[in-house]
């Protein structure tokens, strides 16, 4: 635990408002331009069965299924995108999400707060996410072939991805909140101590 603090308070002290500005502008443009064209590339293979990793759970014949239902065409482009989309997406959101936790939670709490830990929860979803790209890409490369050990797994790093990226942005929330809390009180206090001054 002492380690997560550690980087908690390092995130919350380097992490400057432009930084998070910043990430925000880049998770924004990759979500507008990049994802709709990754959406419409494997549109020819998802339109006969849905890419099973979209759902918060699913079953290994289910994973299966969709090796079948894809054809050797779908599965190549299926594994094509895990190891290139897939590789710069979880950076893109990992760092919006640790950035502007990281911001949000250093203005709501006090410094050595253990709430500012937050931050580090969008590494779960990424270290998550490509351990879920490597089960179900590998399922896909070997099909026919079944892959029992990784096809069982990947649900767990699935649903474990899910939550983590909702955690994280239900938290980002909140820490907005509280930062505006924070701020609005601060502001209300200072006229209070000008009016002390002038009167000592």
């Amino acid at each position: 635990m002492k380690v997560v603090e550690r980087v908690a308070g390092r995130l919350a002290r380097g992490v400057r408002g432009w930084m998070a500005v910043g990430s925000v502008v880049l998770f924004g443009l990759f979500t507008a331009l990049v994802l709709p064209a990754q959406a419409e590339a494997g549109a020819f293979y998802t339109v006969h069965y849905a890419a099973p990793d979209t759902s918060v759970w699913y079953s290994p014949d289910e994973l299966y299924a969709a090796a079948q239902a894809w054809g050797e065409d779908g599965r190549a482009a299926y594994v094509h995108a895990r190891v290139t989309f897939d590789v710069i997406w979880p950076l893109v959101y990992g760092t919006f999400l640790v950035t502007t936790l990281a911001w949000v939670w250093a203005r709501g709490t006090v410094s050595g707060s253990r709430w500012r830990g937050v931050s580090l929860v969008p590494l779960v979803a990424v270290a998550l996410d490509y351990a879920e790209n490597i089960c179900t890409a590998t399922v896909m490369a070997r099909y026919p072939a079944r892959t029992p050990a990784l096809a069982e797994l990947a649900p767990f790093f699935t649903a474990g991805k899910w939550l983590s990226v909702s955690v994280s942005f239900m938290l980002l929330a909140l820490g907005v909140i509280i930062a505006l809390t924070a701020r609005w009180r601060a502001r209300r206090s200072r006229p209070s101590r000008r009016s002390d001054a002038l009167t000592h």
